[in-house]
């Protein structure tokens, strides 16, 4: 298995359920409630490191409760984080979710109330035996830097060592960083931004751009798709769990899956494959420690 660090936010999760989403100015009795550790690049190394790999994380904490129980959580599922920005002042990021028991669907609210990783940070982690680096597609000048010092540093003691963007939503400056990576992952909501109907369209469009990197785009309970360096497409359908529980964090699963397939060596097809499989397991259970699903 393979070394990996991911880099971008760790979050305290408040998550609310309740039996049906709230009108706009109404009272609501939340019907569970649960407080535990979130974040895109945090949960794709949590996934990572079930599946086998040894993993770090790297991005920003305040010195706050919030960042201890984010801490904690990190160490019991193996992951290092001694590349984190400890900040004295302001609080750790927060997201507030609105769990919808009926269909389980997810409204977040987030709160930053700290800087953004920076690259001189980054700069200060050991990358020595680096095998993956993944990076949330966000702070997008300082993590244009990171890619450029991953590549340089962790290409020079491993040149099979791959970096990985999530291209979640369309921010400034973020097309600068596309031809940085080994790999991108796409969310529907950046496809449609840029005024594609499918992910096939926008795919080609992308392919086009950037012939010789494997492309990965969610679309919802419509699956998943992938181009591959040949310039063929792939597609898996969305592999939905008995009971769909909770898809908090199902795009960082589906990211995980990708690139553990990718450590093991399999196909773009196989990893997409594999990915929708543990992407849909995930749904079927509230939180991370869901038992995996058999990915042959």
């Amino acid at each position: 298995m393979g070394r990996v660090i991911t880099v971008g936010v760790a979050v305290l999760d408040i998550i609310l359920s309740v039996d049906g989403y709230p009108a706009e100015n109404s009272k609501l009795r939340a019907a569970a409630r649960r407080v535990v550790r979130g974040g895109n690049a945090a949960n794709t190394a949590v996934v990572l490191s079930r599946l086998g790999h040894s993993c770090a994380w790297a991005g920003t904490l305040a010195d706050d409760e919030a960042a201890r129980l984010i801490r904690a959580d990190l160490a019991a599922h193996g992951i290092g984080c001694t590349g984190a920005r400890v900040h004295a002042d302001g609080a750790t990021p927060v997201s507030y979710i609105i769990h919808n028991r009926r269909n389980a669907s997810r409204t977040v609210i987030h709160y930053r109330g700290l800087p953004e990783y920076r690259a001189a940070d980054f700069r200060r982690i050991d990358l020595t035996g680096l095998d993956w680096c993944h990076f949330e597609g966000r702070n997008t000048a300082e993590t244009a830097v990171m890619l450029q010092d991953a590549r340089s540093r962790s290409g020079a003691r491993n040149p099979t060592a791959r970096l990985s963007l999530e291209v979640e939503k369309p921010r400034p400056g973020i097309e600068d960083l596309l031809p940085l990576a080994d790999l991108i992952l796409f969310a529907r909501e950046y496809a449609l931004a840029h005024g594609h109907d499918s992910a096939t369209a926008f795919l080609d469009a992308m392919g086009s751009r950037f012939p010789d990197k494997p492309l990965f785009c969610t679309w919802g309970g419509d699956g998943a798709w992938a181009r591959d360096e040949n310039g063929h497409i792939h597609h898996e359908p969305a592999v939905p769990p008995p009971t769909v529980v909770d898809t908090v964090g199902a795009g960082d699963t589906f990211n995980a899956g990708v690139i553990d397939a990718c450590l093991q060596g399999y196909t773009v097809g196989v990893a997409l494959r594999r990915a929708s499989r543990l992407a849909g397991a995930k749904c079927g259970h509230e939180g991370f420690d869901f038992p995996l699903p058999a990915l042959t």
